[in-house]
Protein backbone atom coordinates (compact mmCIF):
# COMPACT_ATOMS: atom_id res chain seq x y z
CA UNK A 1 0.00 0.00 0.00
CA UNK A 2 1.39 3.59 -0.87
CA UNK A 3 1.62 6.18 1.76
CA UNK A 4 -1.12 8.15 0.41
CA UNK A 5 -3.24 4.90 -0.10
CA UNK A 6 -2.26 4.24 3.42
CA UNK A 7 -3.20 8.22 4.56
CA UNK A 8 -6.50 8.27 2.99
CA UNK A 9 -7.30 4.96 4.74
CA UNK A 10 -6.72 6.75 8.30
CA UNK A 11 -9.18 9.50 6.97
CA UNK A 12 -11.68 7.25 6.88
CA UNK A 13 -10.92 5.52 9.78
CA UNK A 14 -11.25 9.05 11.65
CA UNK A 15 -14.26 9.87 9.90
CA UNK A 16 -15.91 6.36 11.00
CA UNK A 17 -14.29 7.11 15.14
CA UNK A 18 -15.51 10.89 14.97
CA UNK A 19 -19.20 10.00 13.22
CA UNK A 20 -20.91 11.93 15.76
CA UNK A 21 -19.01 15.13 16.26
CA UNK A 22 -19.48 17.97 13.75
CA UNK A 23 -16.50 20.01 14.65
CA UNK A 24 -14.09 17.06 14.07
CA UNK A 25 -16.26 16.25 10.90
CA UNK A 26 -15.19 19.53 9.67
CA UNK A 27 -12.09 19.11 10.37
CA UNK A 28 -11.84 16.23 7.95
CA UNK A 29 -13.23 17.27 5.46
CA UNK A 30 -10.65 20.27 5.18
CA UNK A 31 -8.08 17.80 5.69
CA UNK A 32 -9.51 15.80 2.64
CA UNK A 33 -9.83 18.76 0.54
CA UNK A 34 -6.43 19.73 1.43
CA UNK A 35 -4.83 16.23 0.46
CA UNK A 36 -6.47 16.34 -2.72
CA UNK A 37 -5.15 19.53 -3.71
CA UNK A 38 -1.81 20.61 -4.82
CA UNK A 39 1.31 20.63 -2.45
CA UNK A 40 0.87 24.25 -0.74
CA UNK A 41 4.04 26.15 -0.41
CA UNK A 42 4.25 29.07 1.37
CA UNK A 43 6.30 32.36 0.77
CA UNK A 44 7.36 33.61 4.08
CA UNK A 45 9.84 36.18 5.52
CA UNK A 46 10.26 39.48 7.22
CA UNK A 47 8.75 42.83 5.69
CA UNK A 48 10.13 43.86 3.14
CA UNK A 49 11.70 40.80 1.97
CA UNK A 50 10.77 40.85 -1.32
CA UNK A 51 7.85 38.02 -0.73
CA UNK A 52 5.09 39.18 -2.73
CA UNK A 53 7.42 39.91 -5.80
CA UNK A 54 9.02 36.98 -5.87
CA UNK A 55 5.61 35.39 -5.73
CA UNK A 56 4.69 37.29 -9.15
CA UNK A 57 8.23 35.56 -11.05
CA UNK A 58 7.11 32.03 -9.71
CA UNK A 59 3.55 32.85 -11.48
CA UNK A 60 5.05 34.97 -14.29
CA UNK A 61 2.48 37.37 -13.74
CA UNK A 62 1.98 40.71 -11.71
CA UNK A 63 -0.87 39.17 -9.42
CA UNK A 64 0.03 39.46 -6.06
CA UNK A 65 0.26 43.05 -4.41
CA UNK A 66 3.85 44.28 -3.79
CA UNK A 67 2.57 47.62 -2.62
CA UNK A 68 1.90 48.40 1.85
CA UNK A 69 -1.64 48.21 1.36
CA UNK A 70 -4.29 45.68 3.51
CA UNK A 71 -4.17 43.33 1.14
CA UNK A 72 -0.22 42.52 1.89
CA UNK A 73 -1.21 42.07 5.42
CA UNK A 74 -3.38 38.93 5.00
CA UNK A 75 -3.00 35.32 4.29
CA UNK A 76 -3.43 34.86 0.25
CA UNK A 77 -3.50 31.58 -1.97
CA UNK A 78 -2.77 31.29 -5.29
CA UNK A 79 -4.18 27.87 -6.64
CA UNK A 80 -5.53 26.70 -9.97
CA UNK A 81 -8.89 27.54 -11.33
CA UNK A 82 -10.44 27.25 -15.32
CA UNK A 83 -11.98 30.65 -14.75
CA UNK A 84 -10.28 33.84 -11.97
CA UNK A 85 -11.95 34.26 -8.97
CA UNK A 86 -11.42 36.27 -6.01
CA UNK A 87 -12.76 35.11 -2.52
CA UNK A 88 -12.15 36.99 0.71
CA UNK A 89 -13.01 34.62 3.49
CA UNK A 90 -13.80 36.80 7.01
CA UNK A 91 -13.37 35.34 10.58
CA UNK A 92 -16.85 36.09 11.41
CA UNK A 93 -19.47 36.13 8.65
CA UNK A 94 -19.61 34.36 4.55
CA UNK A 95 -17.05 34.44 2.54
CA UNK A 96 -17.16 36.82 -0.19
CA UNK A 97 -16.88 36.93 -3.63
CA UNK A 98 -14.80 40.07 -4.85
CA UNK A 99 -14.75 42.08 -8.12
CA UNK A 100 -11.80 41.23 -10.44
CA UNK A 101 -9.71 44.40 -11.91
CA UNK A 102 -6.41 44.92 -13.96
CA UNK A 103 -4.45 48.31 -13.55
CA UNK A 104 -1.41 47.93 -15.96
CA UNK A 105 -1.37 44.61 -16.37
CA UNK A 106 -1.48 44.27 -12.57
CA UNK A 107 -4.22 42.54 -10.81
CA UNK A 108 -6.02 44.83 -8.19
CA UNK A 109 -8.41 43.85 -5.34
CA UNK A 110 -9.48 45.37 -2.30
CA UNK A 111 -10.89 43.71 1.25
CA UNK A 112 -14.65 45.07 0.88
CA UNK A 113 -14.25 47.83 3.69
CA UNK A 114 -13.29 45.26 6.06
CA UNK A 115 -9.67 46.12 7.67
CA UNK A 116 -6.94 43.12 8.12
CA UNK A 117 -7.94 42.14 11.44
CA UNK A 118 -11.53 41.15 9.99
CA UNK A 119 -10.37 39.00 6.97
CA UNK A 120 -8.95 34.93 7.87
CA UNK A 121 -7.68 34.76 4.28
CA UNK A 122 -7.83 35.29 0.82
CA UNK A 123 -8.42 32.51 -1.94
CA UNK A 124 -6.78 33.82 -5.38
CA UNK A 125 -8.21 31.52 -8.63
CA UNK A 126 -6.49 32.08 -10.94
CA UNK A 127 -6.07 30.05 -14.81
CA UNK A 128 -1.97 29.53 -14.77
CA UNK A 129 -0.46 26.42 -15.77
CA UNK A 130 2.01 27.10 -12.91
CA UNK A 131 -0.58 26.74 -10.46
CA UNK A 132 -1.67 23.38 -11.55
CA UNK A 133 0.92 21.49 -9.23
CA UNK A 134 1.23 24.04 -6.48
CA UNK A 135 -1.17 26.15 -4.10
CA UNK A 136 1.44 29.16 -3.53
CA UNK A 137 0.57 30.80 -0.34
CA UNK A 138 1.65 34.68 0.11
CA UNK A 139 1.96 35.50 3.91
CA UNK A 140 2.49 39.08 5.66
CA UNK A 141 5.61 39.30 6.79
CA UNK A 142 7.33 38.15 10.08
CA UNK A 143 8.67 40.58 12.85
CA UNK A 144 6.93 43.42 11.77
CA UNK A 145 6.25 46.12 13.56
CA UNK A 146 2.70 45.48 14.21
CA UNK A 147 2.53 42.44 16.08
CA UNK A 148 -0.84 41.47 14.83
CA UNK A 149 0.49 41.06 11.38
CA UNK A 150 2.86 39.10 12.55
CA UNK A 151 0.81 36.69 14.45
CA UNK A 152 -0.86 36.29 10.94
CA UNK A 153 1.49 33.92 9.51
CA UNK A 154 2.42 32.36 12.95
CA UNK A 155 -1.28 31.54 13.46
CA UNK A 156 -0.86 30.08 10.38
CA UNK A 157 1.91 28.13 9.77
CA UNK A 158 3.34 27.70 13.02
CA UNK A 159 0.43 27.93 15.72
CA UNK A 160 0.75 24.99 18.61
CA UNK A 161 -3.13 25.41 18.51
CA UNK A 162 -3.32 23.68 15.13
CA UNK A 163 -1.25 22.13 12.72
CA UNK A 164 0.68 23.98 9.76
CA UNK A 165 -1.51 25.51 6.81
CA UNK A 166 1.90 24.46 4.43
CA UNK A 167 3.65 21.35 3.09
CA UNK A 168 6.90 23.31 2.70
CA UNK A 169 7.86 27.09 2.94
CA UNK A 170 10.33 29.07 1.08
CA UNK A 171 11.90 31.31 3.55
CA UNK A 172 13.81 35.11 2.37
CA UNK A 173 16.00 36.93 4.63
CA UNK A 174 17.64 39.65 3.85
CA UNK A 175 20.01 38.78 6.29
CA UNK A 176 20.08 36.19 9.12
CA UNK A 177 17.97 37.59 12.26
CA UNK A 178 17.44 36.02 15.68
CA UNK A 179 13.90 36.18 14.17
CA UNK A 180 14.58 34.40 11.25
CA UNK A 181 15.94 31.48 12.95
CA UNK A 182 12.97 31.22 15.57
CA UNK A 183 10.36 31.07 13.01
CA UNK A 184 12.10 28.32 11.50
CA UNK A 185 12.39 26.31 14.32
CA UNK A 186 8.82 26.88 14.82
CA UNK A 187 7.73 25.54 11.40
CA UNK A 188 10.28 22.30 11.68
CA UNK A 189 8.40 22.03 15.25
CA UNK A 190 5.18 22.22 13.97
CA UNK A 191 5.22 20.86 10.03
CA UNK A 192 6.11 17.29 10.42
CA UNK A 193 5.23 17.05 14.03
CA UNK A 194 7.98 14.32 16.00
CA UNK A 195 9.66 13.34 13.02
CA UNK A 196 11.83 16.49 12.67
CA UNK A 197 12.16 16.54 9.21
CA UNK A 198 13.42 19.94 7.16
CA UNK A 199 10.84 21.22 4.10
CA UNK A 200 12.29 24.35 3.61
CA UNK A 201 14.62 26.26 1.37
CA UNK A 202 16.15 29.99 2.12
CA UNK A 203 16.25 32.63 -0.33
CA UNK A 204 18.74 35.18 0.07
CA UNK A 205 16.35 37.99 -1.29
CA UNK A 206 17.12 41.22 -2.95
CA UNK A 207 20.44 39.41 -3.90
CA UNK A 208 21.70 42.52 -6.47
CA UNK A 209 21.92 44.77 -2.97
CA UNK A 210 24.55 42.66 -1.53
CA UNK A 211 27.14 44.05 -4.56
CA UNK A 212 25.90 47.52 -4.42
CA UNK A 213 24.14 47.03 -7.69
CA UNK A 214 26.98 45.64 -9.76
CA UNK A 215 26.82 43.75 -12.79
CA UNK A 216 28.71 40.52 -10.50
CA UNK A 217 26.53 40.98 -7.59
CA UNK A 218 25.12 37.67 -7.40
CA UNK A 219 28.30 36.19 -7.32
CA UNK A 220 29.24 37.96 -3.97
CA UNK A 221 25.24 36.91 -3.31
CA UNK A 222 26.25 33.24 -3.63
CA UNK A 223 29.04 33.69 -1.24
CA UNK A 224 27.48 34.59 1.25
CA UNK A 225 24.48 32.16 0.83
CA UNK A 226 27.16 29.62 1.41
CA UNK A 227 28.01 30.92 4.54
CA UNK A 228 24.82 30.78 5.69
CA UNK A 229 24.15 27.23 4.48
CA UNK A 230 27.11 26.45 7.04
CA UNK A 231 25.75 28.40 9.88
CA UNK A 232 25.50 26.62 13.01
CA UNK A 233 21.86 28.01 14.20
CA UNK A 234 20.44 27.59 10.02
CA UNK A 235 21.93 24.56 8.72
CA UNK A 236 19.57 22.21 10.18
CA UNK A 237 16.41 23.94 9.52
CA UNK A 238 17.03 24.58 5.40
CA UNK A 239 17.67 22.40 2.82
CA UNK A 240 20.02 25.14 1.28
CA UNK A 241 20.04 28.65 0.62
CA UNK A 242 19.74 30.36 -3.00
CA UNK A 243 20.41 33.78 -4.05
CA UNK A 244 17.54 35.46 -6.06
CA UNK A 245 17.15 38.74 -7.62
CA UNK A 246 13.71 39.06 -7.31
CA UNK A 247 12.64 41.95 -8.81
CA UNK A 248 14.65 41.05 -11.54
CA UNK A 249 13.09 37.89 -11.82
CA UNK A 250 9.76 39.69 -12.14
CA UNK A 251 10.53 42.16 -14.56
CA UNK A 252 11.67 39.45 -16.83
CA UNK A 253 8.95 36.87 -16.65
CA UNK A 254 6.76 39.86 -17.24
CA UNK A 255 8.82 41.91 -19.54
CA UNK A 256 6.65 44.53 -21.88
CA UNK A 257 8.02 45.17 -25.81
CA UNK A 258 7.78 48.62 -25.15
CA UNK A 259 10.27 48.27 -22.00
CA UNK A 260 12.33 46.04 -24.12
CA UNK A 261 12.41 49.13 -26.86
CA UNK A 262 13.58 51.41 -24.11
CA UNK A 263 16.32 49.35 -22.67
CA UNK A 264 17.74 48.76 -26.10
CA UNK A 265 17.76 52.50 -26.63
CA UNK A 266 19.77 52.80 -23.14
CA UNK A 267 22.12 50.06 -24.34
CA UNK A 268 22.86 51.59 -27.62
CA UNK A 269 24.68 54.64 -25.55
CA UNK A 270 28.70 55.29 -25.35
CA UNK A 271 29.86 53.62 -22.49
CA UNK A 272 30.67 57.04 -20.75
CA UNK A 273 27.29 58.92 -21.40
CA UNK A 274 25.12 55.14 -19.87
CA UNK A 275 27.77 55.89 -17.13
CA UNK A 276 26.94 58.61 -15.60
CA UNK A 277 23.08 57.93 -16.44
CA UNK A 278 23.68 55.14 -14.43
CA UNK A 279 26.03 56.10 -11.45
CA UNK A 280 22.72 56.14 -9.00
CA UNK A 281 18.82 55.96 -9.08
CA UNK A 282 18.67 59.82 -8.62
CA UNK A 283 21.06 60.23 -11.33
CA UNK A 284 18.70 58.00 -13.53
CA UNK A 285 15.43 59.98 -13.09
CA UNK A 286 16.87 63.43 -13.61
CA UNK A 287 16.25 65.15 -16.53
CA UNK A 288 19.22 64.72 -18.89
CA UNK A 289 19.76 65.46 -22.59
CA UNK A 290 22.02 61.79 -22.45
CA UNK A 291 18.94 59.89 -24.23
CA UNK A 292 15.30 59.89 -25.67
CA UNK A 293 14.24 57.86 -23.50
CA UNK A 294 11.90 60.11 -21.49
CA UNK A 295 11.93 60.63 -17.26
CA UNK A 296 8.33 58.42 -17.14
CA UNK A 297 9.73 55.87 -19.19
CA UNK A 298 12.84 55.90 -17.17
CA UNK A 299 11.24 56.16 -13.98
CA UNK A 300 8.78 53.40 -15.08
CA UNK A 301 12.34 51.00 -15.39
CA UNK A 302 13.29 51.85 -12.42
CA UNK A 303 10.73 50.63 -10.65
CA UNK A 304 10.09 47.30 -12.53
CA UNK A 305 14.06 46.41 -12.81
CA UNK A 306 15.87 48.69 -9.91
CA UNK A 307 19.42 49.81 -11.07
CA UNK A 308 21.03 46.69 -11.59
CA UNK A 309 18.40 45.00 -13.61
CA UNK A 310 18.99 47.95 -15.86
CA UNK A 311 22.90 47.46 -16.18
CA UNK A 312 21.97 44.07 -16.52
CA UNK A 313 19.45 44.62 -19.65
CA UNK A 314 21.88 47.19 -21.06
CA UNK A 315 24.82 44.35 -21.06
CA UNK A 316 22.74 41.75 -22.09
CA UNK A 317 21.32 43.68 -25.15
CA UNK A 318 24.85 44.51 -26.26
CA UNK A 319 26.21 41.11 -25.84
CA UNK A 320 23.30 39.86 -28.06
CA UNK A 321 20.08 39.72 -26.99
CA UNK A 322 18.02 40.41 -29.96
CA UNK A 323 14.49 40.40 -28.96
CA UNK A 324 12.27 40.98 -26.04
CA UNK A 325 11.84 37.38 -25.74
CA UNK A 326 15.76 36.45 -25.81
CA UNK A 327 16.44 39.29 -22.91
CA UNK A 328 13.56 38.02 -20.99
CA UNK A 329 15.06 34.39 -20.84
CA UNK A 330 18.55 35.87 -20.49
CA UNK A 331 17.23 37.98 -17.10
CA UNK A 332 15.55 35.01 -15.45
CA UNK A 333 18.80 32.69 -16.15
CA UNK A 334 20.60 35.71 -14.11
CA UNK A 335 18.47 36.19 -11.33
CA UNK A 336 18.66 33.14 -9.83
CA UNK A 337 15.02 32.10 -10.25
CA UNK A 338 15.55 28.76 -12.01
CA UNK A 339 17.90 27.97 -9.98
CA UNK A 340 15.20 28.24 -6.94
CA UNK A 341 12.26 26.60 -9.15
CA UNK A 342 14.20 23.41 -9.84
CA UNK A 343 15.10 23.23 -6.47
CA UNK A 344 11.06 23.55 -5.64
CA UNK A 345 11.38 20.87 -8.43
CA UNK A 346 13.31 18.32 -7.51
CA UNK A 347 12.90 18.57 -3.63
CA UNK A 348 9.49 19.32 -2.90
CA UNK A 349 7.51 18.79 -5.61
CA UNK A 350 8.83 15.13 -6.26
CA UNK A 351 7.99 14.24 -2.62
CA UNK A 352 4.65 15.41 -3.11
CA UNK A 353 3.44 11.88 -1.84
CA UNK A 354 5.23 12.05 1.07
CA UNK A 355 4.98 15.86 1.85
CA UNK A 356 1.05 14.85 1.61
CA UNK A 357 1.40 12.10 3.60
CA UNK A 358 3.10 13.57 6.05
CA UNK A 359 0.37 15.89 6.65
CA UNK A 360 -2.29 14.25 7.21
CA UNK A 361 0.05 12.01 9.81
CA UNK A 362 0.33 15.84 11.66
CA UNK A 363 -3.28 16.82 11.25
CA UNK A 364 -4.82 13.66 12.87
CA UNK A 365 -2.09 13.60 15.46
CA UNK A 366 -3.48 17.38 16.23
CA UNK A 367 -7.17 16.05 16.25
CA UNK A 368 -6.18 13.18 18.54
CA UNK A 369 -4.62 15.55 21.06
CA UNK A 370 -7.36 17.95 20.69
CA UNK A 371 -10.18 15.48 20.72
CA UNK A 372 -8.99 12.23 22.25
CA UNK A 373 -11.43 9.12 22.23
CA UNK A 374 -11.27 5.25 23.00
CA UNK A 375 -12.20 4.69 19.09
CA UNK A 376 -9.63 6.78 17.68
CA UNK A 377 -6.71 3.96 19.37
CA UNK A 378 -6.28 2.65 15.89
CA UNK A 379 -5.90 6.08 13.76
CA UNK A 380 -2.72 6.42 16.31
CA UNK A 381 -1.37 2.85 15.43
CA UNK A 382 -1.91 3.53 11.67
CA UNK A 383 0.10 6.79 12.18
CA UNK A 384 2.96 4.79 13.95
CA UNK A 385 3.05 2.54 10.98
CA UNK A 386 3.43 5.64 8.39
CA UNK A 387 5.77 7.23 10.07
CA UNK A 388 8.18 4.15 11.19
CA UNK A 389 7.74 3.00 7.65
CA UNK A 390 7.88 6.37 4.96
CA UNK A 391 11.22 6.28 4.19
CA UNK A 392 11.10 10.34 3.05
CA UNK A 393 10.53 11.06 6.63
CA UNK A 394 14.15 9.64 7.52
CA UNK A 395 15.60 10.67 4.53
CA UNK A 396 14.54 14.25 5.49
CA UNK A 397 15.79 14.13 9.07
CA UNK A 398 19.13 12.35 8.16
CA UNK A 399 19.61 15.57 6.04
CA UNK A 400 18.74 17.54 8.74
CA UNK A 401 21.27 16.23 10.97
CA UNK A 402 23.94 16.00 8.06
CA UNK A 403 23.81 19.96 7.76
CA UNK A 404 25.36 20.30 10.71
CA UNK A 405 28.03 18.01 10.11
CA UNK A 406 26.36 15.38 12.92
CA UNK A 407 27.01 11.92 10.77
CA UNK A 408 29.53 9.30 11.90
CA UNK A 409 31.34 9.78 8.51
CA UNK A 410 34.35 10.27 6.76
CA UNK A 411 34.00 14.23 4.84
CA UNK A 412 33.62 11.93 1.63
CA UNK A 413 30.51 9.50 2.96
CA UNK A 414 29.55 12.46 4.47
CA UNK A 415 28.95 13.83 1.30
CA UNK A 416 27.90 10.84 -0.73
CA UNK A 417 25.05 10.38 1.69
CA UNK A 418 23.77 13.38 1.45
CA UNK A 419 23.66 12.91 -2.27
CA UNK A 420 21.94 9.54 -1.94
CA UNK A 421 19.48 10.58 0.23
CA UNK A 422 18.41 13.33 -2.34
CA UNK A 423 20.46 16.75 -1.41
CA UNK A 424 20.68 17.51 -4.99
CA UNK A 425 17.25 16.15 -5.91
CA UNK A 426 15.81 12.55 -6.15
CA UNK A 427 15.91 11.63 -8.95
CA UNK A 428 18.38 8.16 -9.67
CA UNK A 429 20.79 10.29 -11.83
CA UNK A 430 20.80 13.05 -9.26
CA UNK A 431 21.01 10.35 -6.38
CA UNK A 432 23.65 8.16 -7.96
CA UNK A 433 25.93 11.61 -8.69
CA UNK A 434 25.78 10.64 -12.37
CA UNK A 435 25.33 12.72 -15.44
CA UNK A 436 21.45 13.66 -16.89
CA UNK A 437 21.83 11.62 -19.95
CA UNK A 438 23.26 8.66 -17.98
CA UNK A 439 21.58 5.73 -19.52
CA UNK A 440 19.77 2.60 -17.52
CA UNK A 441 23.07 0.26 -17.40
CA UNK A 442 25.26 2.93 -16.01
CA UNK A 443 22.60 3.74 -13.24
CA UNK A 444 22.08 0.37 -12.45
CA UNK A 445 26.33 -0.63 -12.22
CA UNK A 446 26.16 3.24 -9.74
CA UNK A 447 23.41 1.80 -7.51
CA UNK A 448 25.35 -1.70 -7.32
CA UNK A 449 28.64 -0.37 -6.83
CA UNK A 450 27.10 2.31 -4.12
CA UNK A 451 25.15 -0.44 -2.39
CA UNK A 452 28.32 -2.89 -2.28
CA UNK A 453 30.16 0.02 -0.31
CA UNK A 454 27.49 1.36 2.11
CA UNK A 455 26.95 -2.52 3.05
CA UNK A 456 30.43 -3.28 3.79
CA UNK A 457 31.07 0.19 6.09
CA UNK A 458 27.50 -1.16 7.67
CA UNK A 459 28.77 -4.51 8.26
CA UNK A 460 32.44 -3.55 9.26
CA UNK A 461 33.17 -4.61 12.89
CA UNK A 462 33.57 -1.35 13.84
CA UNK A 463 30.59 0.22 12.96
CA UNK A 464 28.57 1.31 15.66
CA UNK A 465 24.97 1.55 15.99
CA UNK A 466 24.47 5.28 15.34
CA UNK A 467 26.08 4.31 12.24
CA UNK A 468 24.60 1.54 11.30
CA UNK A 469 21.11 3.09 11.87
CA UNK A 470 22.62 6.28 9.04
CA UNK A 471 23.75 3.11 6.94
CA UNK A 472 20.48 1.73 6.78
CA UNK A 473 18.77 4.11 5.62
CA UNK A 474 21.55 5.28 2.94
CA UNK A 475 20.89 1.24 1.97
CA UNK A 476 16.91 1.51 2.04
CA UNK A 477 17.55 4.51 -1.08
CA UNK A 478 19.66 2.47 -2.87
CA UNK A 479 17.65 -0.35 -2.78
CA UNK A 480 14.54 2.46 -4.12
CA UNK A 481 17.16 3.47 -6.76
CA UNK A 482 17.83 -0.15 -7.96
CA UNK A 483 14.44 -0.96 -7.90
CA UNK A 484 13.50 2.18 -10.27
CA UNK A 485 16.67 1.40 -12.75
CA UNK A 486 15.75 -2.43 -12.92
CA UNK A 487 18.64 -4.00 -10.78
CA UNK A 488 16.79 -4.81 -7.97
CA UNK A 489 17.18 -8.48 -9.52
CA UNK A 490 20.67 -8.74 -9.30
CA UNK A 491 20.42 -7.58 -5.70
CA UNK A 492 18.28 -10.56 -4.34
CA UNK A 493 20.73 -13.11 -2.33
CA UNK A 494 20.29 -17.10 -2.78
CA UNK A 495 18.47 -18.81 -0.15
CA UNK A 496 20.88 -19.08 3.40
CA UNK A 497 23.58 -17.14 1.36
CA UNK A 498 25.33 -14.62 3.14
CA UNK A 499 26.43 -11.90 0.50
CA UNK A 500 30.71 -10.90 1.12
CA UNK A 501 29.27 -7.17 1.14
CA UNK A 502 26.61 -7.58 3.47
CA UNK A 503 24.13 -9.68 5.75
CA UNK A 504 21.19 -12.12 4.37
CA UNK A 505 17.79 -10.59 3.47
CA UNK A 506 16.38 -12.42 7.04
CA UNK A 507 18.96 -10.23 8.91
CA UNK A 508 18.07 -7.27 6.53
CA UNK A 509 14.42 -7.74 7.79
CA UNK A 510 15.54 -7.55 11.32
CA UNK A 511 17.48 -4.76 11.01
CA UNK A 512 14.75 -2.99 9.70
CA UNK A 513 12.52 -3.92 12.48
CA UNK A 514 14.94 -2.77 15.21
CA UNK A 515 15.53 0.32 13.44
CA UNK A 516 11.54 0.68 13.69
CA UNK A 517 11.66 0.09 17.15
CA UNK A 518 14.78 2.27 17.63
CA UNK A 519 12.51 4.96 15.83
CA UNK A 520 9.31 4.79 17.74
CA UNK A 521 11.28 5.34 20.87
CA UNK A 522 12.82 7.96 19.43
CA UNK A 523 9.60 9.62 18.36
CA UNK A 524 8.20 9.11 22.30
CA UNK A 525 11.20 10.58 23.76
CA UNK A 526 10.52 13.63 21.53
CA UNK A 527 7.13 13.21 22.90
CA UNK A 528 8.32 14.12 26.00
CA UNK A 529 10.74 16.52 25.01
CA UNK A 530 7.87 18.61 23.35
CA UNK A 531 5.32 18.56 26.42
CA UNK A 532 8.30 18.88 28.84
CA UNK A 533 9.28 22.34 26.54
CA UNK A 534 5.27 22.92 26.49
CA UNK A 535 5.10 22.79 30.20
CA UNK A 536 7.47 25.20 30.47
CA UNK A 537 5.89 28.05 28.44
CA UNK A 538 2.88 27.27 29.85
CA UNK A 539 3.07 27.02 33.58
CA UNK A 540 -0.22 25.64 34.95
CA UNK A 541 -2.19 27.65 37.42
CA UNK A 542 -2.51 26.53 41.18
Amino acid sequence: MTFLAAAEQLIAQARSAYADDPIAETFLDQLEARFREPLRLAVVGMVKAGKSTLLNAFLGEQIAPTDTGECTRVVTAYRYSATPEITIHPFDSAPRRMPIRRDRGRLVFSLDGMSAEEVEWVDVAWPLESLRSLVLIDTPGTASLSEKTSMRTARYLTSEESPSAADAVVYLMRHLHGADVRFLEAFRDNAPGSAQTVSTVGVLSRADEIGSGRIDSLLSARKVAGRYERHDDLGSLVLGVIPVAGLLAEGARTLRESEFIALRELARLDRAARERLLVSADRFMRPTDLTSVSEAVRADLLDRFGTYGIRLATALVRGGAASSSELSQALVEQSGLLELEEFVREQFLARTADLKARGVVVQLEWLLRNRPRPAAHGIRDGIEAIVCRAHAFRELELLARARLGALPLSPDDAAAAQRILGARGVSPHRRLGLREAADASEMRAGALDALAHWRSLSAAPLANHELQMVCRVVIRSLDGIASEVGAARALRPAPHVVLPSGPTESAGKRADEQGEQAYRRLRRQKRLNWFARFVERHPFRR
